[in-house]
């Protein structure tokens, strides 16, 4: 099992030292499944890049933007949000620690539309 804080410091610290400004590790991956965490000093991007099929985004620390056709959306830590389904990118406002959990594939017309469909509790 991995600690996400711990994880969230490391890319933190990682990406402080790296030239680019960022850091991500895979921890894990199952099959379809894909979780990343993604670390950003203050200004540093993940330029505009093509959605996966299905993808969600929470703020582990920090404050990031989700950039994109829709002009953007706002995160602060502890909240999530799916990805947009079009191609976006993602700006740090301030040093940055997100998760990212991917599915790579899906079966046609069974992405939900929100966080409350895909939630049936």
């Amino acid at each position: 099992m991995d600690d996400l804080d711990a994880l969230a410091r490391q890319q933190l610290d990682d990406a402080r030292a790296s030239a680019h400004g960022r850091s991500a590790r895979l921890f894990l991956h199952d099959d379809r499944l894909r979780q990343t965490v993604i670390a950003l000093v203050a200004g540093a991007e993940l330029d505009e890049h093509n959605a996966p099929p299905a993808a969600s985004l929470q703020v582990l620390r920090g404050r990031v933007r989700l950039t994109g056709a829709g002009g953007g959306q706002e995160l602060t830590a502890g909240q999530v949000t799916m990805t947009p389904r079009e191609r976006h990118g993602l700006l740090a406002v301030e040093d940055s620690a997100v998760l990212l959990t991917a599915v790579m594939e899906i079966p046609a017309g069974a992405r939900p539309s929100s966080l409350a469909e895909a939630d049936p509790g």
